[in-house]
């Protein structure tokens, strides 16, 4: 019989559910999702979760064995009590994440449903190293540029979540100044930026658009994050000594030359040579990654 779990990925602006086999893969047809954003309380976040997991278990192989649910959120979480302290969803601070899918899982199935909880980073790194590009690697991060900033790691294969399970919050550090990395790099701080600088857009997708068009002001917003995310990451190099770092979200997709971008920005920034060594990568699991870190956390 085949091992599967539930697989619940919450972000700042979607909420996503499916089942994940054992062996990785997304059972077909078994993913939803539902919106989030700014505005998210505790009542949508109940109405996403349920339709959602009621959407995967509905596509469960009669076949298969549901071994439990694994949950990967946008930060800070607390894996003690299961609850989450989103960024980018103040309104939905201290909402018990964790009991809400267990509720709706058991609800469905008639039994209890045993949970594995962590932050939405960390799920992607586990996934990234399980079967994604940093599988092999001694000390990995693997990060995420999208509305928010964030990461995970993975030591020697096994994920380190740190003491409280929000280790890997890049986008929350500070780069000399004021502002954090997230303040800067993210798809909407980006945009933002250009707006400031007199460009006529709104969004992540528009500056793709523009720059690949030749607008200058567009291709310096993405320089701007591309060298953020470097200089961050060169630190994170230096300190943890990494050999490998994967960067995936939709942001990081806003010019075929971001990911080389961000390297180049790393090796000028280091401090030393091991940390100019560290290899930066593209995700190689794209958006499935968070979905099947958050399942990794219970089948693996």
């Amino acid at each position: 019989m085949t091992r599967v779990a539930l697989a619940v990925d919450v972000g700042g602006t979607k909420l996503e559910g499916a089942l994940v086999t054992e062996s990785g893969e997304i059972i077909r047809g078994s993913r939803s999702r539902r919106e989030t954003g700014r505005a998210a309380t505790a009542a949508s976040l109940d109405d996403a979760l349920a339709a959602v997991v009621a959407h995967a278990l509905s596509r469960l192989p009669e076949d298969a064995e549901l071994v439990g649910a694994g949950i990967g959120s946008a930060g800070p979480v607390d894996r003690g009590s299961g609850c989450i302290f989103p960024v980018n969803m103040p309104d939905a601070h201290g909402y018990r994440l964790a009991a809400a899918v267990t509720r709706a899982a058991s609800g469905i199935l008639g039994r209890p449903v045993p949970v594995a909880f962590g932050h939405d980073g960390g799920a992607l790194a586990l996934a990234e190293s399980w079967l994604g590009a940093t599988r092999g690697a001694k000390a990995s991060l693997s990060i995420v540029v999208s509305t928010g900033v964030g990461g995970g790691f993975v030591m020697n294969g096994e994920y380190a979540p740190g003491a409280s399970g929000n280790a890997g919050h890049l986008g929350q550090v500070r780069l000399g100044g004021a502002l954090m990395l997230e303040e800067i790099a993210s798809g909407p701080a980006s945009a933002a930026w250009a707006q400031s600088q007199g460009w006529a857009g709104a969004t992540g997708e528009d500056l793709a658009r523009d720059a690949a068009s030749g607008d200058a002001i567009a291709r310096a917003a993405i320089e701007r994050s591309a060298k953020a995310v470097g200089e961050a990451l060169a630190d994170a190099a230096t300190l943890v000594d990494l050999d490998m770092i994967a960067i995936g979200g939709g942001f990081s997709r806003v010019s075929d030359d971001y990911i080389d971008l961000v390297r180049h920005a790393l090796v000028a920034s280091a401090a030393h040579d091991y940390s100019r060594r560290a290899r930066v990568v593209r995700s190689a699991l794209g958006d499935e990654g968070p979905l099947i870190g958050a399942a990794a956390l219970v089948l693996r």
